[in-house]
């Protein structure tokens, strides 16, 4: 494709998919120390610095040798850094904390971590970390039934745990107010719509139902501890709004609607010292975000004068809410990170995780919407390669995960490797995404594959070819989760219409995928039997055959790429296996990559470059793209290590 020679120069892989220099930065309650994840030889781990030092001071508090720390934080009194963990990416997570001040045993680079949930086959969930009991923290974990969580309070210091509530009623999470009592339980009902529950001693009480296709989600307590903060579109509303419930009651008062009327309520921020609702926030094709506070708007004021650029995400301040970290959300770069002293109105550069990404080279990110064939509007993201005319492109339509989920604005480090290589991207938000309200949310309910969902996915390779962007002849389709099973069914129900696919996790079978879940999913099995269909239902088992990609393999003649993790407990190895071996009885083109350490989807630095480098490789054998084929030694092995021959691949799962 000649427009390939006007592009920004080459940007090597690592610059997207290495290890970030320093990220998930973090403040002690008191603001006298700063933590960060960043890489103990080669794996990402927690360091901690006094807040009057730099990075070179900073020392590490973790070392996990096989998988990076993602999920940390302070407990409520500054002793301790809380983390959780799993292992190859089983979702078995427990709970480690660590004393940041205390010195490492001869011979070892850390202080003793201890592990507070040493059980076997279980996982465990953080409920709270409750600010008026800062020793302990409310704990969900799943050791006595495999499907459910009991609550217990854990003791921090001690790792002792008290049972708070047995759980023998289906219940899938639970909130605690700012005490730290238990107060709600979440629970899927019969008709896989959702209710709350008052937690009365030992007993449970139904206060809010919503259907299947309804926001029914609490979000904080109200600091008097009367009332709960809740995003609900129950009864006639479309888009979910920001209201008080009445635990008591039931009752109801509104607190905000999206003021523009244009998608569900996204977000609260609250202040740490008061717990006041200070600012909401709502994201619609970019995030915005409403004070609610006159100190709140004063400082996003004072913000704005020093970052003009991008949208604010603002995380967990101190205590005494003098210091935030704020993180400008950016499409050319992997925002940069600051610290905003309230007192003084400064705004610090705090860290970059980043700094080698050369941001005049990267393509912006554009809003976009096009017409479905049935009327229905879609929202969608739209990156252009940069520098060069947007006519007869190379395309990689890149359908997100949940599918309950959508994508937003901001930084993809996918579209940027993509857009960088010469591909236009298009990340289409068809219907069943989230966050656009119910009727949006139930156009897409039993649409897979070969419905409305997958059609909008269609329809929107369609209008680019319409406008002249896309190169009807060379558009490939990729997405991981959902996103995977979205790119088999592309191939499978659209052959003529992709060059290439690129499956990473993705269900092959929907009947497979619901008979085996993980058992924690359990409590919200009738939700999935509601939303997509129940393979014990004659008519619904009919048409989930026919949505399944496994059993029309026969019509995909695309060259496709299979990705998995073989710990994955979402989507098991088996539903890449059976589509992986149909396809190569049939003759067809088809590569396998298995990450025997990776769960759903890739966390270790390594197996992520290596699986790029192949997705790389073979977008640029059947669409035309650039191609990187230099790499580390270390990272060709890994590739080696990774593929899979197909002709070993073994029959795996059948429903």
């Amino acid at each position: 494709m000649s427009y390939l020679d006007d592009l920004p120069p080459l940007v090597d892989r690592e610059v997207f998919f290495g290890n970030p220099e320093l990220a998930f930065g973090g403040l002690s309650p008191d603001g006298k120390y700063v933590s960060i994840v960043k890489p103990l030889d080669g794996i990402l781990n927690v360091w901690v610095r006094r807040a009057d030092e730099t990075w070179d001071d900073a020392w590490p508090v973790t070392n996990e040798r096989d998988r990076p720390v993602f999920q940390y934080f302070w407990s409520q009194d500054g002793k301790y850094i809380l983390y959780a963990q799993d292992d190859g990416g089983d979702e078995n997570f427990r709970v480690y904390a660590v004393n940041p001040a205390a010195k490492p045993a001869y011979g070892e680079k850390v202080p003793p971590v201890r592990d507070l949930t040493p059980y076997d086959e279980m996982q465990a969930r953080i409920i709270v970390v409750p600010e008026k009991s800062p020793e302990h923290i409310l704990v969900g974990m799943n050791d006595r039934n495999a499907e459910l969580h009991d609550v217990y309070r854990l003791n921090i210091e001690t790792g002792e745990r008290e049972l708070v509530f047995q759980n023998d009623v289906n219940v899938a999470g639970w909130m605690a107010d700012l005490e730290g009592n238990l107060r709600l339980g979440f629970r899927v009902t019969e008709d896989g719509g959702s209710e709350l529950l008052r937690v009365d001693g030992d007993e449970l009480t139904p206060i809010y139902t919503c259907t299947v296709d309804e926001t029914c989600e609490p979000i904080q307590f109200h600091k008097n501890g009367k009332r709960a903060y809740l995003a609900t579109n129950q009864g006639d509303r479309d888009l979910a709004e920001l209201v008080l419930l009445d635990p008591q009651t039931g009752e109801t008062e509104l607190v905000e609607r999206d003021p523009e009327g244009e998608v569900d309520f996204s977000n609260a921020i609250f202040s740490r010292a008061t717990d006041d609702l200070i600012a909401t926030s709502y994201n619609g094709a970019r995030l915005r975000i409403y004070p609610k506070d006159p100190t709140f708007e004063k400082d996003l004021a004072n913000i704005r004068k020093v970052l003009p650029r991008g949208d604010l995400l603002f995380r967990q301040p101190t205590k005494d809410d003098r210091l935030w970290i704020v993180k400008p959300i950016l499409d050319t770069d992997n925002g940069p990170n600051y610290l905003y002293d309230r007192a003084t109105g400064e705004v610090e550069l705090l860290y970059r995780p980043y700094p080698n990404i050369p941001i005049e080279q990267m393509a912006e990110m554009e809003p976009v919407t096009y017409t479905a064939r049935d009327g229905v509007e879609i929202p969608a993201y739209l990156t252009l390669p940069k520098g060069v005319e947007p006519k007869n492109l190379a395309v990689v339509i890149m359908p997100h995960g949940g599918p309950w989920a959508r994508d937003t604005w901001g930084w993809s480090p996918l579209a940027q490797l993509l857009a960088n290589r010469g591909y236009a991207v298009l990340q289409p938000n068809f219907r069943g995404s989230t966050g656009y309200g119910k009727r949006f949310l139930e156009l897409g309910n039993d649409e897979w594959g070969t419905g409305a969902m997958q059609h909008d996915i269609t329809d929107g390779a369609a209008w680019l070819v319409e406008k002249g962007i896309a190169d009807p002849d060379r558009i490939a389709i990729m997405g991981g989760s959902y996103g995977g099973y979205a790119t088999l069914a592309g191939v499978t129900f659209t052959p003529d219409l992709y060059a290439a696919g690129v499956s990473i996790v993705g269900p092959s079978s929907i009947i497979t995928l619901l008979n085996s879940i993980p058992p924690y999913w359990a409590p919200i099995k009738k939700m999935f039997h509601a939303r997509v269909g129940d393979p014990e239902d004659a008519a619904d088992l009919e048409r989930l055959r026919a949505q399944s990609p496994l059993y029309s393999a026969e019509d995909i003649t695309t060259p496709l790429m299979v990705i998995q993790g073989a710990n994955d407990p979402r989507v098991k190895q088996a539903e890449s296996d059976q589509i992986v071996i149909a396809l190569r009885d049939l003759e067809r083109t088809v590569e396998y990559l298995v990450a025997p350490d990776e769960g759903h989807g890739f966390a270790n630095e390594i197996n992520n470059l290596a699986s790029y480098a192949a997705i790389e490789r073979f977008l640029a054998e059947n669409v035309g793209g650039r191609y990187q084929s230099e790499m580390r030694p270390e990272i060709a092995d890994k590739l080696d290590e990774i593929t899979v021959d197909v002709e070993t691949v073994e029959i795996g799962m059948r429903e």
